[in-house]
């Protein structure tokens, strides 16, 4: 294994790990804090929108137009972007909900008279963001190391922006299963395991994929995980933070998540 394959794998493991230090900051909010809860998942949906519309579906569009033509490029763009967003569909049909998992306005609300199915329904959210965003890391762990041996400075950039984007998934998948279950160890290690599926996608790619990968499979992934981060954002954590939201604090932390991102973008370009 060369130096510039190293470099890629170390590059999504520090991606894919950026998912437990969001985590961690589920151990420093108190349970009864919702403004936080909405603000760390809007700030969740901002990053993964903003990203994937201004930066990934550009960069999946631009390879695949090299590749394909400028017609044919786009559209083949287009099919990879709504692929991904029927493939979260199809995980989140098969792998429902409880109910409404949005309906627990206040924790101080539910200690009047808690019920085991208003914690089921907080903690299935969580699950299920956790299992879809380790689904989405697997591929964009494929493009993070194949972007980093084509380019290593387009690598660290693509990376470093991940990494910012992992922080708030981690957030976005420990705080809803924390404030179900009050338990801090679950919630951190059900958000670390969701950012290792990152570097495992790296290691399919350097194991299997390898022979195969190109310009095109390159794009058509990249579209793919633009579609599938929106999906996530529109369907999961925008519905979530405002559920929870008092006085738009969910926009807010929405346009903050978009801020951080571009101005990360940005600094790495």
């Amino acid at each position: 294994m060369d130096g510039n394959v190293l470099f890629a794998l170390a590059l999504t493991l520090f991606a894919g790990l950026a998912t437990g230090v969001g985590s961690l900051l589920a151990f420093f909010t108190k349970r009864t804090n919702t403004k936080f809860l909405s603000i760390a998942l809007g700030f969740s949906a901002g990053v993964m929108i903003y990203v994937s519309l201004v930066e990934i579906f550009v960069k999946a569009k631009d390879a695949l137009v090299i590749e394909l033509g400028t017609t044919n490029g786009y559209w083949m763009t287009i099919v990879g972007f709504f692929s991904g967003m029927l493939l979260i569909a199809v995980i989140d049909h098969f792998i429902p909900a409880i109910g409404n998992p949005h309906d627990v306005k206040s924790v101080e609300d539910v200690d009047k008279g808690p019920t085991n199915d208003e914690y089921a329904k907080l903690k299935k959210m969580g699950m299920f963001t956790a299992l879809a965003i380790a689904i989405h890391n697997f591929p964009e762990g494929i493009a993070t190391f194949t972007s980093a041996l084509q380019d290593p400075t387009l690598g660290i950039a693509i990376a470093i922006a991940v990494a910012i984007h992992n922080i708030p998934e981690g957030i976005a998948v420990a705080i809803p299963i924390y404030y179900a279950t009050g338990n801090r160890k679950q919630a951190f290690k059900l958000s670390f395991l969701s950012g290792l599926a990152e570097p495992v996608g790296a290691i399919v790619a350097y194991l299997i994929l390898m022979p195969y990968l190109n310009g095109v499979m390159f794009g058509i992934t990249f579209a793919g995980v633009a579609g599938i981060m929106v999906f996530i954002s529109l369907d999961e954590l925008l519905p979530a933070a405002q559920q929870y939201d008092e006085a738009h604090l969910s926009i807010y932390g929405m346009m903050a998540g978009m801020a951080v991102m571009a101005v990360s973008l940005v600094l790495v370009t």
